[in-house]
């Protein structure tokens, strides 16, 4: 895998993140979202991973969310107060609530950035494998906005798959894996995509997330 490069952030926690039963809030987490939608996760397989991944991993096991990014430059800090607005308004129908919208997209920036992704190609995904749910779980048992499956939550962190609920957590993984999967991928999309859905060479899945991709694509991408 190729090295992670984290960016400079503050944490700030303005309140602690939310640990509810998964299976309650598939019909409504309070989090004003649209009605249910199925969820689109496959299998992804576990398998041995490189020390590197394992680190990144298991530095976001409850961690503290969201983030803040400290950017140093006029420049910068305008572009991320554009993103902001834009995506912000684009993610209003399927999270209403704007603090919560806020801090979903401070931690997606900061997940992303330091996973070396495309901010609209993460956007899409979690658009198809959640519809932006935090507590979202599919039929396989995968989990939260990334739909991450137990397993990686028992080989990094002690078990408790209850954290991938944790907004940051399941940011960090799902972003994490995926970067794993492209660089074994050697950055072919199709194929990284279809290996974090667990279908690797079909179509479906990976025309899906680029589909939604096209949505949000932004200048700072």
């Amino acid at each position: 895998m190729s090295t992670v490069v984290p960016l400079h952030f503050e944490p700030r926690t303005r309140r602690q993140a939310l640990q509810r039963l998964a299976h309650s809030a598939l019909f409504g987490t309070g989090l004003g979202v649209l009605p249910f939608m199925p969820v689109q996760a496959g299998t992804q397989v576990e398998e041995q991973l490189s020390t590197a991944v394992r680190t990144a991993l298991s530095a976001a096991v409850a961690g503290a969310a969201p983030p803040e990014p400290v950017l140093t430059t006029t420049a910068d800090q305008q572009a991320y107060a554009q993103w902001l607005a834009v995506t912000g308004q684009g993610l209003v129908r399927f999270q209403r609530n704007p603090v919560e919208r806020q801090e979903f997209l401070q931690t997606l920036w900061y997940e992303a950035r330091r996973a070396g992704l495309s901010l609209s190609l993460v956007l899409g995904l979690v658009q198809v494998e959640s519809a932006f749910r935090k507590h979202a779980v599919s039929s396989a048992g995968a989990m939260g906005f990334m739909q991450v499956m137990p397993f990686w939550a028992r080989s990094i962190g002690d078990g408790d798959h209850t954290r991938l609920f944790h907004m940051q957590t399941n940011l960090r993984f799902g972003c994490v894996i995926l970067r794993h999967y492209l660089d074994r991928e050697r950055g072919d999309l199709f194929l990284g995509l279809g290996r974090y859905n667990g279908s690797r060479g079909q179509a479906a899945y990976p025309d899906a997330v680029l589909k939604a991709q096209r949505a949000w694509v932004h200048a700072v991408d």
